[in-house]
């Protein structure tokens, strides 16, 4: 995800088809209502939030957690630490069975697109190896209308040489744009249709790669279409609920991550 401004030029271009829409003047709505979205505030980074950070036990078995993407690698909609997505993932898998302590990182850039991934990969690869790579990419690549098999492409690359390099991957898929509430119907289910389209080719891409997938559209679209709470008051970027919805959902998968990597 991104900030307001760029969300919106792209989203401006979603508006300009009219096939889409069916009709000209359906076509004129989505123009209407991109114009509109563009007068919302959206969240920016927080200059102050840790991009680095070590949580758990100073005797716990070490792991080193760094994540990938877009603004939701950097928890862009919240204004503390702990209430990020890679906090609430760090304490989660420090408080929990194997008690893990965790040594945090972020090498996610506001706005990032999939072709992003290739230099945000090199980062992370610098000095010692993770153990575990999150990545949360798509969002901008659905509100762009981008081509889902490019896209596959770029997040393939990205998991085959993290998996090249021994670092278990874990990727979180395009969310469920349709859950926004930052733009009105129709436009907002033609970025979700897009969502949809990018979130099929990264399982089949991550997957081919050796990488592990979690479809955040399927297991926490419904929570954020049910509650509003989940999103942070830009109506787009979640917020310390909605970072927690996906924490608990990516978990799972993270833990196991984790397990393979440490019997390495």
């Amino acid at each position: 995800m991104s900030g307001g401004g760029e969300i919106v030029a792209r989203w401006g271009r979603a508006a300009a088809l009219s096939l889409v829409a069916g009709t000209i003047g359906g076509a004129a709505v989505l123009a209407g209502e991109a114009i509109a979205a563009r007068s919302r505030r959206y969240a920016e980074p927080e200059l102050g939030l840790a991009l680095r950070a070590t949580v758990g036990r100073t005797a716990a078995v070490p792991l080193r957690l760094v994540l990938l993407g877009d603004s939701s690698a950097l928890g862009v909609g919240v204004a503390r630490f702990e209430d990020t997505l890679g906090g609430q993932l760090a304490h989660l898998l420090a408080e929990g069975p194997t008690g893990r302590r965790v040594h945090l990182s972020s090498v996610g850039v506001s706005g990032s697109r999939s072709t992003d991934l290739a230099t945000q990969v090199a980062r992370a690869l610098l000095g010692d190896r993770p153990d575990v790579a999150v990545i949360l990419i798509g969002a901008n690549d659905a509100t762009a209308l981008g081509r889902p098999a490019e896209v596959a492409a770029y997040l393939g690359a990205a998991v085959r040489r993290l998996r090249e390099a021994r670092v278990e991957v874990v990727v979180g898929t395009c969310p469920d744009l349709g859950a926004v509430r930052a733009i009105a119907a129709p436009l907002r289910q033609v970025v979700g249709w897009s969502g949809r389209r990018i979130a099929r080719a990264q399982t089949v891409a991550a997957l081919e790669a050796g990488g592990t997938v979690v479809d955040l559209a399927t297991d926490t679209g419904p929570v954020f279409r049910a509650d509003a709470g989940t999103l942070c008051h830009d109506g787009y970027h979640p917020s310390a609920d909605g970072y927690r919805v996906w924490a608990h959902a990516l978990l799972p998968a993270v833990a196991a991550a984790a397990n393979v990597s440490s019997r390495q």
